[in-house]
C-alpha cells in the first residue's frame, strides 16, 4: 500500500505504513543523493565542456524542469475555483490562494511587460537578480519539506524545537549565500541577459557569515544527539535532501559554472519524488472511489444467482 500524500483521499481509507515513496534507492537519488554523485563529477570535468554540459541540460529541461513546473501548476490550480470562493478552505487560506494564484502572476505579467516595453534592462538585471533570491528561498523550504515527508514516512518526528532549528538554519544559509553574490555591484551575463548585483556592506557579510556558521554547527549537533537518542536511527534520506539543498545547491553552488547549469535539473527531480507519488495516489483513490460501489453490489447480488 502505498503512503496517501493527496489532500482528497478519503479519512476512511486505511492506509499501511510505507517506508519510502517509491523505494530505498530510488528515494535517495530523487532526493538529493543523485547530487552527492553528479556534483562531485562535475568538479573533474574540464570547463572547456561548458557548452556541451549546457546543451544536455537544456534538452532535459523538457524532461524534468518543464514536467516540474507544468505539475505545480496543475496541482495548485485544480479546484481553483473553489479555493478562491472558499469552498471547504479556511479565510486564512483562501486569502493565500488568491494572492498566489492571482495578484502574484498579474504583478509579474505587468512587471516585466513594462520592463520590455521601456527598455529597462537594468530592470531585468535586477529582476534576474530577485528571481536567485526566491529560488533560494524556494530550495531551502523543499529541502526542509523533503526532510519532513522522510521522517513522517520513517516515523522519525522532530519536535517543534528541532523544527525551528531546521528552519532557522535554512534561512540563515540561504540569506548567507544571497550577501554573498553581491558582495561587490557588478555586471554579469545569464541566458543572454545582463545580471545586476548590489553593494552590500563587509560588516553584513560577516554578521551573515557567523549566524549561518553558528545555525549550521546547532543544527549538526542537534542531527547528532538524535542519532544517539534513537540508536542511529535517523530519516537519512530526508537529512540528505536537507543538506544538499542547503549547501550544495545554495551556498556552495558558485564553487564550480559547471553546478549551476545542473542544479536546477536536480532540485526539480527532488520535487517530482514526491508530485508523483501525490498524483499516483490520486489516481489510484479516484480509481478505489468508483470500483468499491461496484465491488458492493456485486457482493449485494450475488447471492441472487447462486
Amino acid at each position: 500500500m502505498a503512503l496517501h500524500l493527496s489532500a482528497d483521499t478519503p479519512a476512511s481509507v486505511a492506509a499501511a505504513p510505507q517506508k519510502y515513496l517509491f523505494g530505498p534507492f530510488i528515494d535517495f537519488f530523487m532526493l538529493g543523493g543523485g547530487a552527492c554523485v553528479i556534483l562531485p563529477s562535475l568538479y573533474f570535468l574540464p570547463l572547456k565542456y561548458e557548452g556541451l554540459v549546457a546543451a544536455i541540460m537544456l534538452l532535459l529541461t523538457n524532461l524534468i524542469n518543464h514536467p516540474h513546473f507544468g505539475h505545480s501548476y496543475q496541482i495548485f490550480y485544480r479546484n481553483f475555483a473553489r479555493k478562491v470562493r472558499g469552498d471547504g478552505y479556511g479565510r486564512n487560506l483562501q486569502i493565500r490562494y488568491i494572492f498566489a494564484g492571482v495578484v502574484v502572476p498579474l504583478a509579474m505579467i505587468a512587471f516585466f511587460a513594462y520592463g520590455s516595453l521601456t527598455g529597462n534592462t537594468r530592470l531585468l538585471g535586477y529582476a534576474g537578480n530577485a528571481m536567485g533570491f526566491f529560488v533560494g528561498w524556494h530550495y531551502v523550504k523543499q529541502g526542509y519539506g523533503m526532510l519532513m515527508v522522510d521522517a513522517v514516512l520513517k516515523r522519525k518526528f522532530f519536535s517543534d524545537q528541532d523544527k525551528k532549528v531546521l528552519l532557522f538554519n535554512g534561512y540563515a544559509v540561504w540569506l548567507f549565500a544571497w550577501l554573498q553574490t553581491n558582495v561587490v555591484i557588478t555586471q554579469r551575463q545569464f541566458w543572454g541577459l545582463d545580471y545586476y548585483t548590489f553593494a552590500v556592506p563587509p560588516w553584513l557579510i560577516t554578521i551573515a557569515m557567523s549566524i549561518a556558521a553558528a545555525s549550521s554547527a546547532a543544527t549538526a549537533v542537534m542531527f547528532i544527539n538524535r542519532w544517539r537518542k534513537h540508536g542511529g536511527a535517523l530519516p537519512y534520506n530526508g537529512v540528505v535532501a536537507y543538506v544538499v539543498s542547503l549547501y550544495a545547491w545554495i551556498l556552495f553552488v558558485t564553487l564550480n559554472p559547471l553546478w549551476l547549469l545542473v542544479v536546477p535539473a536536480l532540485h526539480s527531480l527532488q520535487y517530482l519524488a514526491v508530485v508523483w507519488r501525490y498524483q499516483t495516489n490520486v489516481e489510484r483513490d479516484r480509481a478505489d472511489a468508483v470500483e468499491r460501489p461496484a465491488l458492493k453490489a456485486l457482493s449485494v447480488l450475488g447471492p441472487l444467482y447462486r
